[in-house]
């Protein structure tokens, strides 16, 4: 879980209320992006970050000092690879810029590709 001077961090509105102003706007937007694009998910905190689970886990957003991390597992990554490419990132991660708009439309893509992906994954279960 995430402390922040020895207080457990246990919702999404915690975890962002650390952060300053102009950083929560911009995790807020994430968590609104991730709310339209699977209306279904559930929020918790998980790995210290904010995550949102829908038959696991779906996606994790993270504030830091230059970027917003954001954590759509391997496989949604992976699809879209080409539009990403512009952005950091590695194996599982992409850092989208304090300084530039988040890409909304790519993030609802590779959201709701993650839940195609999840709900197929719970059908074969």
């Amino acid at each position: 879980m995430a402390t922040r001077m020895n207080t457990v961090i246990k919702t999404i509105d915690e975890y962002i209320a650390q952060f300053p102003e102009e950083v929560q706007v911009l995790l807020e937007k994430m968590r609104t992006i991730i709310h339209k694009a699977a209306p279904k998910a559930e929020e918790a905190i998980a790995y210290g970050i904010p995550t949102f689970k829908m038959n696991g886990n779906l996606v994790h957003f993270g504030g830091y000092k230059s970027h917003i991390g954001f954590y759509p597992a391997p496989s949604g990554i992976g699809a879209f690879k080409k539009e990403l490419a512009k952005y950091e990132g590695s194996k599982g991660t992409i850092r989208f810029p304090l300084d530039k708009p988040l890409p909304v439309t790519l993030i609802t893509q590779v959201i709701k590709f993650r839940v195609a992906k999840n709900l197929e994954k719970s059908k074969q279960k």
